[in-house]
């Protein structure tokens, strides 16, 4: 089994700028993750323009559907930004398509002390490899169906919708 995993973005992959004193996007982080989270099962990667997902638009999240509607793998893994991370699995819902897709993230950047982002893209990996075909989230230990899921800005934490 292969997973692919598709990096788009969000605080997951920014870093932080010491000049600017901004959160940026460099060349991405996952390649590391991967290798930290030493996950045995292989994996493919695959990096579309990086976006935070507040910019994300419905032509952005078309992308990431036919990024995943022509991987030749069912296990589907998609990084991307909390704040719109929702809107995106819906889209994906929508289409039913005959695979197992499950989209994370992180609140805190990877490279930042403590960040959940090596456990989120853990986590999803795992799971990704025993749910049923469908769409998912998957942060902070919690499993979400595509069409039963918000996040909450105030807490900074996903729930059930």
């Amino acid at each position: 089994m292969t997973i692919h995993v598709i990096a788009t973005g969000g605080t997951f992959d920014k870093h932080y700028d010491e000049v600017s004193g901004k959160l940026i996007f460099g060349s991405g982080h996952l390649s590391e993750v991967i290798q930290r989270s030493r996950i045995t099962a292989k994996i493919e990667l695959e990096q579309l323009p990086f976006l935070d997902s507040l910019d994300m638009q419905d032509p952005d999240r078309q992308r990431i559907f036919a990024a995943c509607e022509r991987s030749s793998e069912t296990k589907i893994v998609v990084v991307h930004g909390t704040d719109t991370m929702s809107e995106t699995a819906q889209v994906l819902g929508n289409a039913a398509l005959a695979k197992t897709i499950v989209l994370t993230g992180a609140m805190v950047p990877y490279e930042i002390e403590g960040s959940d982002a090596l456990f989120n893209f853990g986590f999803a990996c795992g799971v990704v490899q025993t749910l049923p075909n469908g769409v998912y989230v998957a942060m902070n230990g919690q499993i979400f169906t595509w069409d039963k899921v918000q996040k909450n800005r105030a807490a900074g934490l996903f729930e059930p919708r």
